[in-house]
């Protein structure tokens, strides 16, 4: 069997080692949204949605009441985009700053993903102090890839934004003097870039394509990132992003790393074909920790702090899966994925999160969209 993690020079064959999913019942919370994106939960236990129309939604679980919060800006809800990713600030609690990503209108024909930070009033029912931190350039026409994921780093002083490279602009995700096909890494309170020492330290060494490289670029070379985490035992973030007709990736982000897209992939052109120069990821592009092929189209994410689902479950990393309706269950140890189960839903997986009470919540990617709990059931006894 193949090895679970890819070195620079060897391919890597899905399936990883399939092993038995946990025991769990799926609940359903709620339902009733439409094309629900993403869910956070707020300290008083009620619990915000974005909904890709273009709604927020505040709901309380313990009431089954729900109403729109308002207050935010216009979105374009077309195709893939409309208001998509939604995280509290690690200082919520003292201060109701939260933070969203949408896909914003430019003209009548044109969009690029944007990041705002608003607070949130006493009575959830509207955003105020609403500024656009972070606008993906150039804007373009066409309703694909916005990306869209957000990720604080453990200090709450630097925030990642995942971009997509709008699908028809792929040779732009090497293009440093834009925002297509990267992660930028702004500060969560002005917008600003935060890599520009970086670039120009690499570029001072002679490396002449970091000379123009936008401030805010934390890795380049990506297709469409659905889902990002910060994994404590990796001391570093995680992302997954969808590849072409099979080469979905999982990948740990190293600053100023090359991903490779499009010219190395695991996938093929919609209809067949190579694309790019192969599939092996040389120096110094990064290679994924695994690839998916056949894709399984990966969203939402989440890191598994807790011990609910058991002890041998205590670190995992949970994946949706779009294309397959289920959750893809990798159990990890540092950087190295070692074994894989499937969880089937029944429905597009579009957001994975872990509640303050310490189970997974999933958002499904439907026109009736709903909320499930994964509740542990003990283990049958032989």
């Amino acid at each position: 069997m193949s090895s679970p993690y890819a070195l620079p020079a060897e391919p890597l064959a899905p399936p990883l080692t399939a092993v038995a999913p946990p025991a769990v019942a799926i609940e359903t919370v709620a339902s009733g949204f439409t094309h629900p994106w993403a869910v956070a939960f707020l300290p008083d236990g009620t619990l915000l949605l974005t909904e890709r129309p273009g709604r927020l939604v505040h709901f309380d679980p313990r009431r089954g009441q729900r109403h729109t919060v308002t207050g935010g800006p216009p979105v374009f809800a077309q195709g893939q985009g409309g208001l998509l990713d939604l995280v509290l600030a690690p200082d919520f609690a003292t201060n109701r700053t939260l933070y969203f990503c949408f896909a914003e209108p430019v003209g009548s024909t044109h969009a690029r993903t944007a990041v705002a930070r608003a607070v949130m009033t006493p009575d959830n029912r509207a955003l105020t102090d609403v500024r656009i931190l972070f606008r993906q350039e150039p804007p373009l026409p066409g309703e694909l890839h916005f990306g869209c994921r957000l990720l604080f780093e453990p200090d709450g002083k630097a925030l990642l934004v995942t971009l997509g490279e709008r699908y028809q602009a792929r040779n732009e995700a090497q293009n440093l003097t834009n925002h297509l096909g990267k992660t930028v890494r702004i500060d969560p309170e002005n917008g600003a870039g935060l890599m520009g020492r970086f670039w120009q330290e690499r570029c001072q060494r002679g490396d002449r394509n970091a000379c123009h490289a936008q401030p805010e670029i934390f890795t380049w070379g990506h297709r469409n990132v659905q889902g990002a985490i910060w994994h404590p035992g990796a001391n570093q973030s995680w992302i997954v992003e969808h590849g072409p007709q099979g080469g979905d990736e999982l990948n740990r982000l190293t600053p100023g790393g090359n991903y490779g897209w499009p010219h190395y992939t695991y996938g093929e052109e919609y209809g067949g074909g190579p694309i790019g120069e192969g599939k092996v990821h040389p120096t110094p592009y990064q290679p994924p920790l695994i690839h998916w092929t056949p894709s399984i189209a990966p969203s939402g994410m989440a890191f598994l702090a807790s011990d609910r689902y058991g002890v041998e479950w205590q670190g995992a990393v949970l994946v949706g899966s779009l294309k397959f309706g289920e959750v893809r269950w990798l159990q990890t140890v540092c950087d190295r994925v070692l074994h894989e189960a499937i969880l089937p839903v029944g429905a597009r997986v579009r957001d994975v999160r872990v509640g303050s009470d310490g189970l997974v919540y999933l958002l499904t990617d439907e026109a009736n969209g709903k909320l499930l709990r994964l509740t542990p059931q003990p283990a049958e006894k032989p």
